[in-house]
């Protein structure tokens, strides 16, 4: 643990801390840490402080700042995680797998906007049947609301959402409520406003740029430090936050080439914690690279994270029910990619990619994954907020179409995750949005924004301007829709699919040779079985007649469907039923 008010920064020639209004020269050590006199020490009552660097005004935030009243520019504060009396001793979170995640943005999941509005939110997701929260990005960035992936301070809580004592208020509350919490966290890159990291030391990497800037420094010169800086984030969070998960952003957008990568060592450490605080603790990759070395063990030379997300799920489902087939949606037009992704997790493993141009992926080995370690979803943030509109897959399917991707989502063999709303089947839409307070900075991502989506034929009109305020008020979910007719059907649907994986939980995890599928192309139907459960899909316009076998019908979406004595099942159009 470090020292109080120590700070990193190897390339300053002189330090000083500036607390309470004086400064104090501080102390260089050896490894590129400087200390302050030992007379500076605060204990009790919380303090605003920040770092002149080679005299310099103006005084900048702790790198490893707990929180920012004023701001990312403004001076740090101290925050003692010890002062919250926690209630959730014995609590333990389920595993990957055993339960189903819901993703929500604390800025739009209620009109407040807050980390204690969500959690007056919690008894209808215990309701609901969900076992995560997974919360969108929290760490500080600048402006008064954007939608996570600016931050520039990773150690601090938003101060719009609450502040730090808010976020423990809320996983403490989770837990009571039986609901375990997994942190979006972003290790990837840094945002454009109120990054300092550079100024201490060689946070970043010139030259091995991603799409959203400067790679972080994870393996030149001065890294050992940059990779302490991610990984005592990550402990943060399960430490002192109770969290029981992190959701780990773009991590393609890594630049590691060490013997041993950032995710295999962050990976070591999760594990080491959970351990040390005797619950389980998850990491969930979100990954590109169809390469499932990331889940592997690290007995055979895998990084070990708990579960990544599968894209192509998604892209296999949208397509088959929207039809849309532009980009890289263009591989996935057909009842058999969706199948395959049922069947063996990825539908790009090894396969030629029409998108990139290139083969892409590898075939997962089902003797070291799971399907359950594959995180699924028909919508999520990404897939909805960089759409043009910003628009949720209601705005195009119908009531039976919902119907059938709650049934595939909920009862695939992963372990399905929602996006807020999508259980009611909310008609706001979930744009791309954000405030930043900089002219210069506001007006270059306003036109950048629709510079991208000119390029690719859309009308300018139909591109909300990420800058206005109405843009994010409109992305705030409408709580009223829950209730509201044509809605509380989809709901209560979702409710019972939640129930019935838990009823069907009794088999264990499944193996990818536990599951089978049938399908075919011209009649657009699927029949996936999974353990007991046989799934039935009718994707087509035209009622299907289709061999199930023996059972009874545990769920159907539409009221026509019929199963007889001899095993075939009469499935109307657009719908799904569930076979035992």
């Amino acid at each position: 643990m470090r020292e109080q008010f120590a700070v990193w920064a190897p390339m300053a020639h002189t330090m000083q801390l500036r607390i309470n209004g004086e400064t104090h020269s501080m102390t260089a050590g050896d490894d590129g840490w400087w200390t302050p006199p030992e007379d500076v020490a605060v204990e009790g009552e919380d303090v605003d402080y920040g770092y002149l660097l080679d005299r310099a005004e103006p005084v900048l935030p702790d790198p490893r700042s707990r929180r920012q009243p004023d701001g990312v520019h403004g001076l740090s504060r101290t925050d003692d995680p010890s002062s919250h009396s926690w209630q959730d001793n014995g609590w333990s979170p389920p595993a990957l797998g055993e339960g189903v995640i819901y993703e929500l943005h604390i800025g739009t999941f209620t009109p407040e906007g807050t980390l204690d509005a969500a959690a007056e939110k919690l008894d209808y997701l215990a309701n609901l049947g969900v076992d995560f929260v997974e919360l969108l990005p929290v760490n500080a960035f600048n402006g008064t609301h954007n939608w996570g992936y600016d931050g520039v301070l990773w150690y601090a809580v938003q101060e719009t959402y609450g502040g730090p004592e808010a976020y423990r208020r809320f996983v403490d509350a989770a837990h009571r409520h039986g609901i375990g919490v997994i942190q979006d966290v972003v290790y990837n890159h840094l945002g454009p406003s109120g990054n300092y990291l550079p100024r201490f030391g060689p946070y970043l990497t010139e030259g091995k740029a991603n799409t959203w800037g400067d790679s972080l420094n994870l393996d030149g010169p001065g890294s050992d430090e940059v990779r302490r800086y991610i990984i005592d984030n990550a402990l943060m969070w399960f430490r002192d936050f109770h969290v029981d998960g992190l959701r780990l952003d773009a991590v393609h957008a890594l630049h590691d080439e060490r013997a041993v990568h950032v995710l295999e060592e962050l990976g070591s450490a999760t594990d080491e914690c959970a351990e040390e605080l005797g619950k389980n603790l998850i990491l969930i990759a979100e990954s590109d690279l169809n390469n499932p070395r990331l889940i592997e063990s690290r007995d055979v030379n895998g990084y070990g994270l708990a579960g990544q997300w599968s894209d192509d799920f998604h892209h296999a489902v949208h397509v088959n029910l929207t039809g849309e087939t532009e980009g890289y949606y263009a591989d996935f037009d057909s009842v058999g990619a969706l199948a395959k992704v049922l069947t063996q997790g990825f539908f790009h493993n090894g396969t030629y990619s029409s998108f990139r141009e290139r083969h892409h992926g590898r075939p997962i080995d089902a003797e070291r994954v799971q399907p359950h370690q594959l995180v699924v979803c028909t919508q999520n943030h990404d897939q909805i907020g960089n759409r043009a509109a910003g628009d949720r897959l209601t705005g195009s399917l119908n009531q039976g179409q919902l119907a059938i991707a709650a049934v595939v989502n909920i009862l695939s063999p992963s372990t399905p995750m929602l996006f807020m709303g999508e259980e009611f089947g909310a008609s706001t839409p979930w744009q791309f949005f954000t405030s930043h307070p900089e002219p210069e900075l506001g007006t270059a991502t306003a036109e950048g924004r629709l510079a991208e989506f000119e390029r690719m034929g859309w009308d300018p009109e139909q591109v909300p301007n990420p800058q206005e305020e109405s843009t994010f008020l409109n992305s705030k979910l409408d709580w009223s829709e829950a209730e509201a007719t044509g809605h509380t059907d989809l709901l209560k649907l979702y409710r019972e699919l939640i129930a019935l994986r838990k009823e069907l939980s009794h088999e264990g995890q499944l193996s990818f040779a536990d599951v089978a599928v049938d399908c075919s192309e011209n009649e657009r139907w699927l029949i996936m079985r999974r353990g007991e459960a046989t799934i039935v899909l009718n994707l087509g316009d035209t009622t299907r007649e289709l061999d199930v076998g023996n059972g009874q019908i545990r769920l159907a979406t539409n009221q026509g469907t019929v199963l007889d004595g001899a095993g075939k099942l009469n499935l109307p159009a657009h719908s799904a039923a569930v076979v035992l």
